[in-house]
């Protein structure tokens, strides 16, 4: 892909990501003059990043959307509905032709029809309006006879440009003459007046009254490039001369490097090997300890500084790694103006910290389960607008996204404040569709019955809809999460609303493992998953109807055997080792037969033979090069 339109790709979308929130701002509060102008330069970095490419529909669009703005601004109007919603158009249909351009190069066919629709529903005055004016015919011929060009155009050919600047341009944070600087292997530059000087009395100093005219050895292409934002205010031509001035080459320095996704996994992987690596010294340095204790603490100390480089090394790929989730969020909020109007609700969707900053590998699975919680809450969460105002509420319903981190945790919380959830309707459907039996189900906790959302063809839905019904989308958040090594709950009061809360780790490259040991076999636990660890005496275990149970800080748990669980003889003598767990929503203890030590290392996607054993999260080699059962505890107890 050309460097120019990926770097627009990146560009644009944060710019529409931009847009979207001042326009929410905006909605809140019409007279945020603050928010309106975030809004105006938006739109306007837009226009002129669209005019680099073969995108003349988006920018008639933008700029019929500016001229609508700036009539605002200057007549310090409210923002009317129908102007919202004209805006909002703007930026949504952007947002998909931003996807198009990535995906096949190009603007759908129905390009200049859909922009036509939406210029006309934003300006009453059809037709695009007048842009700045154009620059004389002989403005080329004029500039080669300014004395500040004379004998440094170049002999081999070179790019001359004359940069009329919006008058506004102050206004909107520009700065014309960093931009004509800006421009690569420059020889020269001269500043005009735009126009004859008024009246001191009469003069304004913030606005724009100056002229740039230059000449640069780079190609044309080059010089374009240096005035992406401003487009429609430059104009740019060929010329030649009996001397050149050479050019510096190291005027241009690259401050950053674009690296592909997949090297950064390669990477990754490579210094998860490396840990595994360095752990199989202990086992070395154990050996040789046996024969040669001198050369055991050699190789501990060799050890020791190993692992504090290899340390380091993780350290920098993850923050390498880490990328903020706002291109990720950014489609977010036209998706669920979409759902909203096709169900006939009204819904505000709110993101807080949408700027937080999580793994690549993170980052790149959030959209789909985040979609599936975003299109439930509104389908199923927030009510009808005439029966919110029956119970007491504004028509408009509201769900929130919020992200923050916490430590080495991504949270992630998803609020409506809808219908909520009634756990005893839960209980019933569940019964009625055969996913447990009654005596059980009847038996549910509230947090237990909760969690019947994410049982695989489970759903509520009264009908079937083109948003969801099918009972198909809790169960993929639920799964997807899980391969995120992260976990979800929820919280619900009927007539409130819901929250559903995501706890993620943010690296995903090592993962924190706990090794145990049942029937004699070694595994491993994801310290994630696990609450505490303790250790009961064997009395303290009573028989509670058909289980065993125990009580921990005044709290009746309920005890299971990990080697039964694993279908191998259980542990029945001596002190009881226990992990405590509420991967499943409410707190188990597993009893293990030892504990062992911790590992910090990569957890490899199960497949083969081992992607049809239940309870398997994955595997991971040690440092002998053994390989080591990573067991999935919600999946295990389920």
């Amino acid at each position: 892909m050309d460097e120019l339109l990926t770097q627009f790709l990146i560009e644009g979308r944060e710019l529409t990501a931009d847009a979207h929130r001042a326009l929410q701002r905006l909605e809140r509060a019409g007279d945020d003059a603050a928010a309106l102008d975030a809004l105006f330069r938006a739109i306007h970095t837009l226009k002129g990043s669209v005019g680099l490419f073969e995108m003349k529909p988006a920018e008639r669009m933008l700029h019929a959307a500016e001229t609508s703005l700036a009539r605002l601004r200057g007549e310090d109007a409210l923002l009317t509905v129908g102007e919202r919603d004209g805006l909002v158009a703007v930026i949504d249909q952007l947002d998909r032709w931003i996807d198009a351009m990535e995906s096949a190069g190009r603007l759908p066919e129905t390009a200049e029809a859909t922009a036509r629709e939406i210029v006309a529903e934003i300006s009453r005055e059809p037709g695009e309006p007048a842009g700045l004016p154009a620059p004389p015919p002989d403005w080329l011929s004029t500039l080669l006879l300014r004395p500040q060009f004379a004998g440094r155009l170049p002999a081999a050919g070179g790019t001359a440009f004359r940069y009329s600047p919006d008058t506004d341009c102050f206004f909107r944070g520009e700065d014309p003459l960093a931009t004509a600087a800006a421009v690569p292997d420059l020889l020269a530059l001269a500043l005009l007046p735009a126009g004859p000087w008024p009246e001191f009395d009469e003069f304004d100093p913030f606005r724009c009254r100056t002229i740039i005219e230059g000449v640069s050895s780079a190609d044309a292409e080059s010089v374009g490039a240096a005035f992406r934002l401003v487009p429609d205010q430059i104009a740019v031509g060929r010329v030649g001369a009996a001397a050149a001035a050479p050019a510096d080459p190291g005027a241009a320095s690259q401050s950053a490097l674009r690296v592909e996704g997949h090297k950064l996994d390669r990477l990754a992987r490579l210094a998860g090997e490396l840990s595994v690596a360095v752990h199989g010294l202990d086992g070395l340095a154990g050996r040789a300890g046996l024969s040669d204790r001198a050369l055991a603490a050699d190789l501990k100390r060799a050890q020791a500084a190993i692992e504090n480089a290899t340390g380091s090394l993780h350290a920098t790929i993850a923050a390498i790694r880490l990328v903020p989730l706002a291109p990720v969020l950014r489609r977010l909020p036209r998706l669920a103006r979409e759902v909203a109007a096709a169900l006939g609700k009204e819904v505000d969707f709110v993101i807080r910290g949408e700027n937080t900053e999580a793994d690549k590998q993170i980052a790149d699975a959030l959209f789909e389960p985040l979609l599936h919680l975003v299109r439930n809450a509104i389908d199923h969460g927030i009510e009808f607008p005439d029966e919110r105002e029956g119970g007491g509420k504004s028509p408009r319903g509201r769900v929130s996204l919020d992200i923050e981190t916490h430590g080495e945790r991504l949270h992630i919380s998803l609020a409506d404040d809808g219908a909520g959830i009634d756990p005893e309707h839960l209980r019933e459907a569940a019964i009625a569709k055969g996913l447990v039996e009654r005596e059980a189900g009847e038996n549910l906790s509230t947090a237990q019955a909760l969690r019947l959302i994410f049982a695989p063809g489970f759903s509520t839905a009264k009908a079937v809809s083109s948003v969801s019904g099918r009972g198909v989308g809790m169960d993929a958040v639920l799964a997807a999460v899980e391969r995120l090594q992260g976990s979800i709950e929820v919280e619900s009061t009927p007539g409130t609303g819901t929250t559903l809360r995501l706890d993620l780790p943010l690296n995903a490259i090592l993962t924190r493992l706990l090794t145990v040991s049942a029937g004699g076999e070694l595994f491993g636990l994801r310290l994630d998953q696990i609450s505490e660890t303790l250790r009961v005496e064997e009395h303290e275990i009573h028989a509670v109807g058909q289980g065993r149970a125990c009580v921990i800080r005044g709290r009746t748990v309920p005890v299971l055997e990990l080697a039964t669980l694993l279908g191998k003889p259980g542990e029945t003598t001596g002190a009881a080792r226990l992990v405590v767990t509420e991967a499943t929503g409410e707190p188990v203890a597993v009893r293990v037969g030892e504990w062992g030590g911790r590992l910090d290392t990569m957890i490899r996607e199960r497949s083969g033979l081992l992607a049809a054993i239940p309870a398997i999260g994955g595997t991971a080699v040690l440092g002998d090069g053994g390989v080591l059962l990573v067991l999935d505890l919600p999946e295990l107890l389920s």
